[in-house]
């Protein structure tokens, strides 16, 4: 429920394109869910500490497989390294996203290259209706 549908309804109308939001999806290198703020739990690739095009090589070598967390949120694993995707991430597996990821995997510039482009309109778009607390 979280496809390629929903990933328009929320980035386009913010002015990014499709390739914007590959880009920035790569940001899910870094980092990792937080069951207690998100209902999610576990990082997104082996190397959580290091930005690089890993999200896309991971996603497209990986099998992952279906997992609820405990706090009841759909998510999918990679069994073998507990690494995880979401809906909204595997979704850029399908059409129109899948080429991006392929050319991001293969060429980390190109990543770089589009992420930046895409972190700067992200910057330059400004923030609304931020809340003290989650």
């Amino acid at each position: 429920d979280k496809g390629t549908d929903h990933l328009r309804e929320i980035f386009h109308p913010k002015g990014f394109t499709d390739v914007d939001i590959v880009a920035l999806s790569g940001a899910h290198t870094v980092g990792s869910c937080h069951a207690d703020r998100s209902g999610f739990d576990g990082k997104w690739t082996e190397d959580h500490l290091t930005f690089s095009n890993s999200y896309f090589t991971e996603m497209l070598a990986k099998e992952y497989a279906d997992e609820t967390t405990a706090q009841g949120c759909p998510q999918k694993a990679h069994k073998a390294t507990g690494t995880i995707m979401l809906i909204s991430d595997l979704a850029l597996l399908d059409a129109p996203y899948r080429e991006t990821v392929e050319l991001y995997a293969k060429d980390q510039e190109a990543f770089f290259k589009d992420f930046t482009a895409a972190w700067v309109k992200l910057q330059e778009n400004g923030c609304e209706g931020l809340r003290d607390t989650l």
